[in-house]
């Protein structure tokens, strides 16, 4: 079930419950079952970043089954090493 979770990593998604649109990309599993991701909103017209938000996994619909910047692989090589983080990603075109 994990790896369901990890899969929506780069996705466009948007909550049900409030609406509120963004790319998927952090997800945070809890000790206590909780599963959320982030969804990070597109940056306005003038270039702005504006901040994600935390929702349950299960109130985000994924829109576009096509991600928008390839994951990391985190069993095996660089990251899961910790020797290459975000910093070396390129910045995606939306």
């Amino acid at each position: 079930m994990k790896n369901k979770h990890i899969a929506m990593l780069g996705k466009p998604g948007t909550d049900a419950v409030s609406g509120f649109s963004g790319i998927v990309t952090s997800v945070s599993f809890d000790l206590y079952g909780c599963v959320q991701a982030v969804l990070t909103p597109k940056a306005d017209k003038k270039g702005d970043i504006k901040d994600g938000h935390w929702f349950d996994v299960a109130r985000i619909k994924i829109t576009n089954g096509k991600t928008v910047l390839t994951p990391p692989d985190f069993e095996a090589g660089y990251v899961a090493e910790g020797r290459k983080g975000a910093a070396s990603k390129t910045v995606p075109k939306i």
